[in-house]
């Protein structure tokens, strides 16, 4: 009876047996910090119509908005001011909670895809005031945003303002109305959060891949030491909780920006004045020229966000899962023309190849060449073969021109014949490249 006893007593032990180590593993679990589901489905149901293509101005915004914002009962519209031409800049605020958050978009005019997933965003909250993630921001957080702060380049499609000013680059000296309304809105709101909205180059790559960025994510540094302090490690929490997001639509795709201290930048002096900062740059996608895809992420990632802390979960997100995010890359050129020869007005032809950056990048249009000659290695994302055509200016281009007319700088305008004098073949009027 003894060994059996001692058998019986060695089972009860090893099935009572107690490993702490499991309590932690069960109780990190039960921490972890979860994504609301359904997110990208919950898009395609609420998305703004109107917005389909990323060139929209001042005007085509707020009319898109317009349904949404004639009588509004979850969101509300104020007017911060005027652009230096004279467009209104307008806030869109919602929820009444204790912590603010203050998001701003298209402060560069040409950066819409954010704007866009705004729209959709207030579109959400406007119809569905009672989905549990729309009544936890709504209950919990007072968010005001300024979905085009320069609309002014926005009518032009252009980066900078009407007076040729970086917006993003005068909040120290505040010297263009559209910076002023930016810090005033700012100063009168403290926001514990910030949100600054951008694209980036879409010919960007993840760290040392090949992989083009499609989500860029920083948490601004607010000196030039780059420390982190509890302003932002914050910041960096939601930003893996916006990784953790969008991570099933992008992976493999998401980078983060470089966080050199830049003292005339909104996003870092936010920072510096106290605001837990997250910059979302929206790059490139395949088959995504007007960036509907992204608008899809950003709404994911930015919603996402605003759960996270409405409800505190983004505490306890891993500040790794935004350290561990390579740096953006190297950012390649649009488009190589190899091959060809480059005709000069009085000179014979030379054999050259040309690099061309596309302005409008995801359309692919309004080229300007950045380099000509032996180009052979270089990296492009397109490359069109001319072996034995020649490439001949536009006419205009050759009436305006004192010198070379395909030199760096110039818009890449041109035809491609068989002879310097040939009938043209095929135009090359800024972009798209011929089929």
């Amino acid at each position: 009876m003894r060994p059996l006893r001692a058998a019986l007593a060695a089972l009860l032990f090893v099935a009572c047996a107690h490993d702490p180590a499991d309590d932690v593993a069960a109780s990190a679990q039960a921490d972890a910090p979860s994504i609301p589901p359904g997110l990208p489905a919950l898009h395609d149901a609420v998305r703004v119509a109107g917005l389909e293509l990323r060139t929209f101005n001042h005007a085509e915004l707020w009319r898109a908005l317009e349904p949404l914002l004639d009588e509004p009962r979850t969101v509300r519209v104020a007017e911060l001011g005027t652009s230096a031409e004279g467009r209104a800049i307008r806030s869109v605020s919602f929820g009444h909670g204790p912590t603010r958050v203050l998001m701003w978009s298209q402060m560069h005019g040409d950066e819409s895809t954010a704007t866009m997933a705004l729209a959709d965003i207030f579109a959400f909250l406007e119809r569905e005031p009672e989905h549990p993630v729309a009544r936890v921001i709504l209950s919990n957080l007072t968010v005001t945003t300024i979905p085009m702060l320069n609309p002014d380049g926005a009518q032009r499609f252009q980066r900078r303002n009407a007076y040729g000013i970086d917006v993003n680059r005068d909040a120290r000296r505040l010297a263009t109305p559209e910076g002023r309304i930016l810090k005033r809105a700012y100063d009168a709101m403290q926001p514990e959060f910030a949100f600054n909205l951008h694209d980036q180059d879409i010919g960007t790559r993840v760290g040392r891949s090949d992989a083009g960025v499609a989500i860029a994510l920083l948490s601004p540094a607010y000196d030039e030491t780059r420390e982190v302090n509890d302003v932002r490690l914050r910041a960096m929490r939601v930003a893996s909780a916006f990784r953790a997001a969008v991570e099933p639509l992008v992976g493999g795709h998401i980078a983060r920006y470089d966080d050199t201290f830049n003292p005339r930048a909104f996003g870092d002096l936010a920072t510096t004045w106290g605001a837990s900062a997250v910059l979302v740059e929206s790059g490139g996608w395949p088959g995504d020229p007007e960036k509907q895809y992204l608008r899809k992420v950003n709404f994911v990632g930015l919603l996402a966000a605003l759960h996270a802390i409405a409800d505190g979960s983004h505490a306890r997100f891993d500040v790794t899962a935004y350290e561990e995010l390579p740096i953006n890359g190297r950012t390649v050129p649009d488009l190589l023309v190899r091959g060809g020869s480059v005709v000069v007005p009085g000179l014979e032809p030379v054999r050259a190849d040309l690099l061309i950056d596309f302005r409008n990048a995801s359309r692919r249009t309004d080229g300007v060449v950045i380099d000509i000659g032996d180009l052979e290695g270089r990296e492009a994302i397109d490359t069109l073969e001319v072996a034995g055509l020649y490439l001949v200016p536009a006419a205009d281009a050759l009436e305006r021109s004192q010198g070379p007319q395909l030199q760096p700088g110039a818009p890449a305008r041109f035809h491609a014949a068989r002879s310097p004098e040939g009938d043209p073949l095929w135009r090359f009027e800024g972009g798209p490249p011929p089929q």
